[in-house]
């Protein structure tokens, strides 16, 4: 008689059934609960695997998130191959869900004017003694997805990464962006490389229906921007 292994670990699943590769070929949203927790915990007991396991403690919960997250680390240990740490590792999953669902319900900044981007964007650049490049992405409601450094020191046109703009706008859903960088010197008057950086990435943005809406020179107590001016 063959002996069973002391528990069926994920790494033993057939690889049409292991929910690691599939999360990483087909992408997480392609995975039901069961497989993402049973990634979580890796292994099941002697006699069920981990996705049988997970089944079973969703199943107890009526396949409710809410209400897994809700279970102690008491009540998880209650089930036959869910020890401390495993326990330890779905609470935890469980709390960064939650954490991260009031943070989304939290109110995103909204661009409403040349001013708002200024409000936004002083703090991080204005008084800092070297330029920097900022991106700022907006939703089709200019509200801010995301802020992204693009660059560091001087600025040419060929330190822009356009295609990285043109991917982080398409990863994080934004409809229109904004550039914006700080001038050291005080000056507000943008040089040739500024406008020819404002083109380049207007341009890209076109066929891909992402608008650029603005850029602005950032100083610590004043700001030039290319919409307001005309510039666009």
């Amino acid at each position: 008689m063959t002996n069973k292994p002391n528990s069926f670990s994920i790494k033993h699943w057939n690889q049409d059934d292991q929910p690691r590769e599939k999360l990483r070929d087909k992408g997480k949203a392609a995975l039901s609960d069961a497989e993402l927790v049973a990634i979580l915990i890796g292994s099941g007991s002697r006699d069920e695997s981990a996705l049988e396991l997970c089944k079973r403690i969703l199943a107890s919960v009526d396949n409710n998130l809410n209400e897994l997250g809700k279970l102690s680390l008491n009540q998880l240990m209650a089930f036959k191959g869910i020890g401390e740490a495993k326990a330890i590792s779905i609470a935890a999953a469980m709390e960064l869900g939650r954490r991260r669902r009031g943070e989304e319900a939290l109110e995103r900044k909204k661009i409403t004017s040349s001013l708002s981007v200024y409000e936004l964007m002083q703090p991080i650049i204005g008084e800092l003694p070297h330029e920097e490049f900022w991106i700022v992405y907006l939703n089709n409601s200019n509200k801010v997805l995301q802020k992204l450094q693009l660059s560091k020191g001087g600025i040419t046109g060929t330190l822009v990464d356009v295609r990285l703009v043109m991917k982080t706008a398409l990863a994080c859903g934004a409809t229109a962006i904004i550039l914006a960088h700080n001038h050291p010197s005080g000056t507000l008057k943008p040089s040739t490389a500024d406008k020819q950086i404002t083109q380049k990435l207007k341009h890209a943005g076109q066929s891909l229906d992402i608008k650029v809406l603005d850029h602005l020179i950032v100083t610590e107590n004043a700001y030039f921007s290319f919409a307001d001016e005309g510039l666009l």
